[in-house]
């Protein structure tokens, strides 16, 4: 069969999808010797010991059969009880699904609300399944560019700017994946009457909620006047809980949006993991959990730090990242693209980064590098980078 014949059996829209543009550069990295790497969004912590030791009690006892297919009820339980004391939103457990990472959420979110040509703002720069799942479920992904000089935040302006008559959806990705900005409460008492005002579902993907620095605590859009009603919000256990392989993440919304997600996980998914629901109910529920996140959050602010006035000394415009564990320093005075830097960068000084470009046109001018590594490792990292840049002056 010929590559011209076979096109016709595939969908078109995929088809055109372009590929993760951080999995291009780690395929070739794996493959070479002595490569430093600051690229991937994975906590270098290990699940917290109780968490996996329930998980291998639940096997033992033959506790491996389908759960609910919302989940298990004190699993929702105890979802509803963290969010309503951590970021005082409140939800009943009817309002739960336990979903197979976060992940699963956006596409549950985005199927369940979108017709054929439904508009969907996405600020970027931002994770990069956000547009690939806006297009997959019929939608159409409209970016709002957010700006380093703005902190990376979206705006009342912005988004009022953005709106026209197809617009039905804002995604809303803070704390911020690549770079680390948050949207404080008065931001975000900003932009709500305008998400009101033109009749807005938000879908609020909230996974690095417990990771803000300088005392600044997340806000959840869905606490503020007149946002719960509206807003579909996403989390899960990667981030937070170092959980990233049990691929453990929670939906919370009103019935209206939930139970036609639940239709489309029902006949996906059946349930997420029965063995991580164990994990995930041990992790919320152990009285250790408090002390475990502190550890977490302190080992990522000094390396923040460490980052962040690495890349300043050796010349580059950085911005604070406030949340989430990554930096995104601007390597525009280099004169080079997001995609050359990172390729030299690559071969030439064997260390390993994304392209700003990888989470949106935004990103030109900019790379992401995570800080879920060691110092030493993330030291290693700068000096190479550092010895990159003087090689081109």
């Amino acid at each position: 069969m010929k590559e011209s014949e076979s096109r016709k059996y595939l969908s078109e829209s995929v088809r055109s999808m372009p590929t993760s543009g951080i999995r291009k550069f780690f395929d070739v990295a794996n493959t070479m010797e002595d490569v430093v790497s600051l690229g991937v969004g994975e906590p270098d912590f290990n699940t917290p010991w109780h968490a996996g030791e329930a998980a291998v009690l639940s096997i033992e006892r033959g506790q491996t059969s389908y759960t609910s297919n919302q989940g298990m009820p004190e699993l929702r339980e105890a979802v509803c009880d963290y969010l309503r004391e951590k970021f005082d939103v409140s939800y009943g457990p009817e309002e739960i699904i336990v979903t197979v990472g976060a992940s699963e959420g956006i596409d549950l979110a985005l199927r369940a609300i979108l017709n054929p040509g439904d508009e969907v703002l996405v600020p970027e720069p931002s994770y990069v399944s956000y547009k690939p799942c806006v297009t997959m479920a019929g939608g159409v992904p409209a970016v709002i560019d957010t700006k380093a000089e703005n902190e990376f935040r979206v705006t009342a302006d912005e988004i009022r700017g953005a709106v026209t008559e197809k617009t039905k959806a804002i995604i809303l990705p803070y704390p911020n994946n690549p770079t680390g900005g948050i949207m404080r409460r008065e931001h975000l008492e900003e932009i709500a009457p305008v998400i009101i005002e033109n009749d807005l579902i938000v879908i609020s993907d909230e996974i690095y909620a417990e990771l803000t620095y300088g005392g600044i605590p997340h806000v959840s859009i869905a606490s503020l006047p007149g946002m719960r009603e509206r807003t579909i919000l996403l989390n899960g256990f990667s981030k937070a809980f170092a959980m990233t392989g049990w691929r453990l993440g929670y939906v919370a919304a009103p019935l209206l949006f939930l139970e036609e997600m639940l239709k489309i996980h029902q006949y996906v998914i059946m349930c997420a993991p029965t063995m991580s629901q164990y994990a995930g109910l041990e992790a919320l529920k152990n009285e250790r959990r408090e002390d475990e996140l502190a550890l977490m959050r302190d080992a990522y602010d000094e390396r923040r730090r460490v980052m962040v006035d690495g890349f300043r000394a050796m010349g580059l415009s950085c911005f604070e990242p406030q949340g989430a564990f990554y930096v995104f320093p601007s390597i525009r005075s280099t004169g080079l693209s997001s995609e050359e830097f990172c390729e030299r960068l690559l071969y030439e000084n064997k260390t390993a980064v994304v392209p700003g470009t990888a989470f949106g046109r935004s990103g030109e001018g900019f790379i992401r590098c995570s800080y879920a590594y060691s110092v030493e490792s993330i030291q290693a990292a700068l000096e190479r980078i550092e010895a990159f840049l003087k090689k081109m002056k």
